[in-house]
């Protein structure tokens, strides 16, 4: 099924024009979003705990910092942008007690929303505006004149509106220049974990070691290893990037090809397919956030630990030393 795609023409920022800007939190999008809206023209005002160590940021950077509370209680349309697990407790703490008719309540993921942990009244817009990248680069590429794509969702339309505020605050942020696709709240969210977990940053990772550990156990030079299982990772990723596996097949050798296509339904084969089919089970039926909430309560002793082990693997400790070669990384 094809989905709608949006451009600069499609929006209309003046339906925003009126309106006070709240961004919830100042991480990789809440700097992004907050500064790329004030630069639109927009009112905007960001919301942060009263410790937080992001204010001194917010305030060279020019913008209007207060409360969450404070924020939430100023604006009308309220962006929640602080990490997944807390975004429950903010919203139930500072935001629902502010909350007035027809306010607007957007999201950067769906997480909490398909997940049960924000309910919203009924008497309020709720939508996502979701960058398909990293905050840096939201605010990089709309700095440069381009923008990055993003991906929208009206999971409540109150005012009729709902999907016009959320293509305005996609433009305010860039992604109009690039192109916006309209999809929900459940799709955006079950495939974004999936993709994070099985792919992205669960599945490459751990083939990146696995390679790594497989050419050391044969007792080969780990720096070799290194280079071949991570540093040129970026080369044939770029190449992906720029023209799908059919350009990267076309760059690099016949030799490379066939051996790709030879041997990589060996590597991802049934048993990872099968897993990959689990991990989206137990993202669709809510599993995996179950336990990613409940390591939450407890201090994240599980999560600390994985994190602590893939720190110390020894593909982390030689591309240390490596890097240092790098001189574009300086």
């Amino acid at each position: 099924m094809e989905l709608p795609i949006f451009y600069d023409n499609d929006a209309n920022l003046a339906i925003l024009e009126k309106k006070k800007l709240a961004v919830i939190g100042y991480g990789s999008q809440g700097h992004a979003h907050a500064q790329n809206l004030k630069e639109s023209g927009l009112d905007v005002i960001v919301g942060l705990r009263e410790n937080s160590s992001s204010i001194a940021q917010v305030k060279k950077d020019g913008l209007e910092v207060t409360t969450t509370a404070k924020a939430a209680k100023a604006a009308d349309v309220i962006m929640i942008l602080a990490p997944d697990q807390h975004q429950g407790d903010i919203y139930r703490e500072d935001i629902a007690p502010n909350l007035k008719k027809g306010d607007v309540i957007a999201f950067g993921h769906g997480f909490n929303i398909v997940y049960n942990q924000i309910i919203p009244p009924k008497d309020v817009d709720v939508i996502m505006i979701a960058p398909k990248s990293p905050g840096h680069l939201v605010r990089r590429t709309y700095q440069e004149g381009s923008g990055t794509p993003c991906l929208i969702a009206i999971e409540q339309d109150y005012s009729n509106k709902a999907q016009e505020y959320a293509l305005a605050w996609a433009k305010g942020i860039g992604g109009t220049r690039a192109g916006v696709i309209l999809t929900n709240f459940k799709d955006e969210t079950e495939t974004d974990l999936f993709g994070e977990q099985a792919v992205l940053c669960g599945g490459v990772s751990e083939l990146v070691r696995a390679g790594f550990d497989t050419l050391t156990d044969a007792g080969y030079p780990p720096q070799i290893a290194y280079f071949e299982c991570l540093h040129e990772l970026k080369l044939i990723v770029d190449l992906i990037y720029e023209g799908g596996i059919n350009r990267m097949n076309y760059s690099v050798s016949e030799t490379a090809e066939y051996g790709g296509l030879l041997r990589g339904p060996q590597v991802i084969g049934k048993e990872s397919r099968e897993a990959m089919k689990m991990i989206l089970k137990e993202v669709q039926d809510g599993t995996f956030a179950a336990k990613w909430l409940a390591e939450n309560k407890v201090g994240q002793p599980h999560f600390n630990g994985m994190r602590q082990i893939s720190e110390q693997h020894p593909i982390e400790k030689i591309g240390v030393k490596l890097r240092k070669m790098f001189s574009w990384l300086k």
